[in-house]
């Protein structure tokens, strides 16, 4: 029977969006799906990870990111001993600065999740003995904040929590595995547009630059990302353009403009179909002098 795993049963009840769960060794646990996301870590031991018609194999140093809808198992497991961090991505609103342009990151957090679990397997990120010590720790410092909740743990934990996801960004984009450099080809290429979202989009330079015949490429983006390249960008510039509109008393055309839109109109348009209001309700609403 499909299990579903509530947040409330898994974090705080101050509604902190971070928690850690250890196991050690992981027991049987039937298929499941979480209304969090999680990374996991595997510590020691093996066992298959199954979901579906699928299943792998996983060890010491295998980590990977879990989407919250995604029914999920271990099987057959030989002392398989994990650390999970739950997460709600949606509640922590926290800058990003230049970590979407990484590679590693979009290949991890947001390529992979989305893949098959063969192809996720594949090219899956394995930490060496010394990685995975470093990573540990790490996670015993989240841990530690959030066991404690002294005050200001709740900054402190997000801190460490962020800093975990650009160290696993960059042991990523080290990767040396075939099936996990193809994956940071197409990563490569959305971290440009993460970079340069205000230029015009240009397919060709894309493809060159995953490697990648152009209608190769398409195909390849749409499969990881669920969405063309257009469709990718116009979702950049808006967050942009929000961004812009919280943090300043910024005129909205000149917002529309730093964000790579060229006709105030349509970004209106495309505004209020991904926000649910105007720029001007939407800025009137978040910012705050």
């Amino acid at each position: 029977m499909l299990r579903k795993l509530r947040t409330g049963d898994w974090f705080h009840p101050d509604g902190f969006p971070l928690a850690v769960e250890r196991r050690d060794p992981q027991e049987a646990f039937g298929p499941h799906t979480h209304e969090f996301s999680e990374i996991a870590i595997v510590t020691g031991g093996r066992a298959m990870h199954v979901t579906g018609r699928e299943s792998w194999p996983i060890g010491a140093g295998d980590v990977f990111v879990i989407g919250g809808a995604r029914a999920h198992e271990y099987r057959d497991l030989e002392n398989l001993r994990l650390i999970n961090i739950l997460f709600r991505p949606e509640l922590l609103r926290m800058e990003l600065w230049d970590l979407p342009v990484l590679p590693g990151y979009q290949a991890l957090f947001t390529l992979a999740p989305a893949l098959s679990h063969k192809q996720q397997f594949l090219s899956r990120l394995r930490l060496d003995p010394k990685e995975l010590g470093s990573l540990v720790a790490q996670v015993d410092a989240l841990d530690d904040e959030l066991r404690m909740r002294t005050p200001g743990f709740a900054f402190t934990a997000a801190a460490c929590f962020m800093q975990i996801v650009g160290f696993l960004a960059r042991c990523y984009n080290r990767s040396k595995g075939t099936d996990a450099r193809a994956l940071l080809r197409v990563a490569s290429a959305i971290s440009h547009l993460e970079a340069h979202y205000e230029e015009a989009l240009n397919l060709d330079a894309l493809a060159r630059l995953a490697h990648m015949s152009k209608r190769s490429f398409l195909r390849a983006f749409q499969a990881a990302v669920g969405s063309a390249p257009i469709a990718y960008l116009i979702r950049l510039r808006l967050q942009r353009a929000a961004l812009l509109l919280r943090r300043a008393e910024e005129n909205i055309t000149s917002a529309a403009f730093k964000a790579g839109f060229n006709d105030s109109n349509y970004f209106a348009r495309q505004f209020k179909k991904a926000f649910g209001v105007t720029p001007r309700e939407y800025r009137k609403r978040e910012w705050s002098p």
